[in-house]
């Protein structure tokens, strides 16, 4: 299929950008790599009468590093964020997830920032953002927000973005000293979209477990003690309060199964991590 007409903005800095949202609102769509964007309006499931084309913008293409936290920009490509030399150093759980995002052409295109304010429940970079307990930074023309992940993910390809804002960047924490990290994910084929995606951190005796692809949304669960007899009734009991649904991909009780399964073998892998 082919979209609807639509008009192609390509502003040539940031304030033209706002602007632009801050006139057509609803009516606009922002556009980095456009891997998510494009196949919804081919298929008519978004309509934008105005598609804003961010990719050029340099100043919103970077990766900043404070002793607290790593920002990146909203042009910025995951293929980028891959390869940046610290990534492992500082955030481990990207270093981890990233190589199940499509592939290595879809990574030179898509953005982090993109597949983040995209809010697909099956994607790695929310699962990421909520269990590492990120922020999106919102802008408009007149002001400024940062949301918690768990306040911008609202549900099923939802978030709290108004109209007149977009996504100028995310910020991951860094690595706790003493730390550990987990990633895996089951998938029909290597880049797709995952059938569940469990990420874990392990602090001392402290575990969070993050969840993607079986409720409507990423979500995390915290056991500030859990030792090693009761993890299974613990994944058990998240398994089930997670719920989820049929598909023709998976049903409810395999996912189910598939958090109880990966979720022991994440907490367990950072928990080696973490000596």
């Amino acid at each position: 299929m082919k979209p609807k007409s639509f008009s192609y903005l390509r502003p040539d800095n940031l304030l033209e950008t706002l602007q632009a949202l801050q006139r057509f609102g609803d009516d606009a769509r922002i556009m980095a790599g456009g891997l998510s964007l494009v196949p919804m309006m081919n298929f008519r499931l978004l309509e934008p009468r105005y598609l804003i084309d961010i990719s050029g913008l340099a100043s919103l293409a970077y990766i900043r590093e404070t002793p607290a936290e790593v920002e990146i920009g909203a042009a910025e490509t995951q293929a980028k964020v891959l390869a940046w030399p610290n990534l492992n150093k500082s955030l481990p759980l990207l270093t981890l997830a990233m190589p199940h995002i499509g592939h290595f052409q879809t990574r030179s295109r898509g953005t982090v920032c993109g597949s983040i304010a995209h809010s697909d429940p099956s994607s790695e970079l929310p699962l990421c953002l909520m269990t590492l307990q990120g922020s999106v930074v919102l802008q408009s023309a007149d002001a400024t927000r940062v949301l918690s992940a768990g306040e911008f993910q609202i549900g099923m390809f939802a978030t709290a973005r108004r109209p007149d804002e977009m996504v100028t960047a995310v910020r991951f924490p860094v690595r706790k000293p003493g730390a550990g990290y987990a990633f895996f994910e089951m998938a029909q084929r290597q880049g797709d979209f995952a059938i569940c995606a469990v990420a874990a951190t392990v602090s001392g005796s402290a575990v969070r477990l993050g969840v993607g692809g079986v409720a409507d949304k990423p979500t995390v669960r915290d056991w500030p003690e859990l030792a090693d007899g009761e993890i299974d009734d613990a994944l058990n009991d998240f398994a089930w309060d997670l719920g989820g649904s049929d598909d023709i991909h998976a049903n409810a009780a395999y996912r189910r199964d598939l958090v109880r399964k990966l979720g022991r073998r994440v907490i367990e892998e950072a928990r080696k991590c973490s000596n």
